[in-house]
């Protein structure tokens, strides 16, 4: 990633793309708020913060920060990328095929909630200044931001990445952090799991047969904290993995080696 500003009079520095669907990490004089938008961003007390453009993050936003001594606030606006995102469309399928029965409504809020509110956590944890790493191995399945139009009705974007692997493959913890919820059986998403990485990043991984590991518990880089499956609605055994800041969906792969070659 390279720098994208230094301004010697704040002493502020960000790293990362202006491009819908990244992480922009960010290095300040120790004392600085910083905010994102109309978000006051957690700075740590070496300076250090992070915020994440959503995949329909508009074409413009605003950056403002104010030093330790109590300077004027400086404002900056930065153009935000547009990225290409495959739409699909799909007619004449069974409605049931497209939309979950009236039945399931109550439920499908009440889990919502449950993972807002893990979304939501703005903690002083510091994994996501690690590299990430890939959770599981193998061919990728499916990537982020893609979409499908199902009679007409545009369904959620794809907020991951797929990873095509046999049930029961180990899942392990892209960086360190800790688990903020841990769910067995998720309406969409089956075993569902998610680890603040602090800062309000996180990672969700869903779709799983088992989970290793319970909620409050704190986890490594590497370690196994659930294994794959095919749980939810989910059409074949694969791990689906996203990450996010808060709310704002950020690309996987955008902070992410590439994935590594599968021997045969």
């Amino acid at each position: 990633m390279g720098l994208l500003l230094a301004s010697p009079a704040a002493a502020l520095e960000l790293k990362g793309s202006w491009q819908q669907g990244s992480l922009v990490t960010g290095q300040a004089e120790p004392g600085t708020l910083v905010w994102f938008k109309d978000r006051a961003l957690r700075v740590s007390p070496q300076g250090d913060f992070v915020f994440g453009l959503d995949r329909d993050e508009p074409a413009e936003v605003e950056l403002r920060w104010q030093g330790s001594s109590g300077s004027a606030p400086q404002v900056r606006r930065y153009a935000v990328a547009p990225r290409p995102w495959s739409i699909q469309r799909i007619d004449g399928l069974p409605q049931d095929k497209v939309e979950p029965p009236a039945a399931v409504t109550a439920r499908i809020e009440r889990e919502q909630a449950l993972l807002n509110a893990a979304r939501d956590r703005d903690t002083p944890g510091q994994g996501w200044r690690q590299r990430f790493a890939w959770a599981a191995t193998g061919r990728i399945s499916g990537v982020f931001g893609n979409q499908r139009i199902l009679n007409g009705i545009p369904k959620q974007p794809h907020y991951g990445v797929d990873v095509a692997v046999p049930v029961g493959t180990p899942i392990r913890a892209p960086a360190d952090g800790i688990v903020s919820l841990a769910e067995p059986d998720l309406y969409f998403t089956g075993g569902t799991l998610m680890i603040d990485h602090g800062h309000g990043v996180h990672s969700i991984m869903v779709h799983l047969s088992a989970l290793k590991i319970g909620v409050g518990e704190p986890v490594k880089q590497g370690e196994i904290v659930a294994l794959s499956g095919k749980t939810g609605r989910a059409t074949g055994p694969h791990l689906h993995w996203g990450i996010g800041w808060f709310r704002s969906r950020v690309d996987p792969q955008t902070l992410l080696p590439p994935m590594p070659v599968q021997q045969r």
